[in-house]
């Protein structure tokens, strides 16, 4: 976990419910979803197995040791959880070497937190490694604090992350909202007790009780986030 600024006892603009905003990483902030996918294909044609494209929505947005399990065990392949691991974020690293998409609306909604002092956490099962890269990308200065997957006991879809993520802000998760594009990552958020706006990447998700799903950051600003602390639900 690292921090930008100072974490605990930030305060929020005056009048507002809102104490923090915590991000998800990949499909929420950058387009890479389809990198780690792409990576995953790679690595095992390699060791001579071709994936199944439906597997893709098992292994999207969870934590790599459950991906990466997952595949070994799927495929047969003759690789160690250790070795797969290192291998998958190579591969990935490598492609965000070469490009790095941001979704739509990413830029500007940071952009917007960062100008009106609105404590922001990126929460992501990524590895320290990657997110260290990805964050020179998004402006580490928009961010109070980074949780990386592998720095927590258990990550999403446990609620640990948010909650820690939370705690290094000083805010109540309850009056926290959080960005996710998974149903691994909304179901860590509502574990944790957030108001979660889920913006689909790979596979739909439907809203529920605290969840609002929309299509896209375009329709993710200030305002709309502020609204979710007052909605009566």
């Amino acid at each position: 976990m690292t921090s930008t600024v100072p974490a605990l006892g930030t305060q929020t603009a005056e009048g507002s419910a809102l104490q923090a905003v915590l991000l998800d990483m990949d499909g929420t902030l950058v387009d890479t979803e389809g990198f780690w996918w792409d990576a995953e294909v790679e690595v095992f044609a390699r060791l001579g197995h071709t994936l199944d494209d439906s597997w893709r929505h098992v292994v999207v947005g969870g934590p790599m040791t459950r991906s990466a399990g997952f595949l070994i065990e799927a495929t047969g392949a003759d690789v160690t959880l250790a070795e797969l691991t290192v291998l998958l974020n190579d591969g990935f690293e490598d492609r965000i070497g070469r490009t790095l998409p941001l979704m739509p609306g990413a830029a500007r909604l940071l952009a917007e937190l960062s100008a009106h002092g609105i404590p922001t956490a990126l929460v992501s099962a990524s590895h320290r490694r990657i997110i260290d890269r990805v964050v020179t990308s998004l402006g580490p200065q928009n961010f109070a604090l980074t949780i990386a997957g592998d720095e927590v006991e258990r990550t999403k879809p446990f609620p640990d992350p948010y909650l820690l993520a939370a705690a290094g802000l000083g805010a109540d998760p309850a009056r926290c909202a959080v960005i996710e594009d998974t149903a691994t990552g909304v179901a860590a958020a509502e574990a944790a007790g957030c108001h979660v706006v889920a913006v689909p990447s790979v596979a739909p998700i439907s809203p529920a009780v605290r969840r609002t799903v929309v299509p896209s950051l375009e329709q993710v600003d200030l305002s709309f986030l502020r609204g979710l602390m007052t909605e009566k639900r």
